[in-house]
């Protein structure tokens, strides 16, 4: 996408202005903003399709999700200072992985 694309869908999707004040201040009309998205649409689903983010994002989430009941379960049943230490780490990466996405 264009930086002109980015930063009109970015004032539609993250800083929620409607299509006649984006218009009014990049002197188009509205009809030009819709159509800008319509574009902007079909070029992130096209990306999309391509990499599979979301895909891949719901399978990182389902992993650490695992990785959380099995630390979880490890801390409850386990009182070795060694081993908690160990479990700790593990938490931790997993919360990492977790807020990076």
């Amino acid at each position: 996408m264009t930086d002109h694309q980015k930063r009109i869908y970015e004032d539609i999707i993250v800083n929620d202005l409607s299509y006649s004040e984006i218009a009014k201040e990049e002197g188009i009309t509205r009809q030009g903003v819709y159509d800008l998205m319509k574009r902007c649409d079909k070029i992130l689903e096209e990306y999309e399709r391509k990499l599979r983010l979301i895909q891949k994002f719901l399978k990182v989430k389902e992993k650490v999700s695992e990785i959380n009941a099995i630390v979880a379960h490890l801390k409850e049943e386990n009182k070795n200072q060694e081993l908690q230490k160990m479990i700790e780490q593990i938490e931790g990466i997993s919360q990492d992985i977790y807020n990076e996405f």
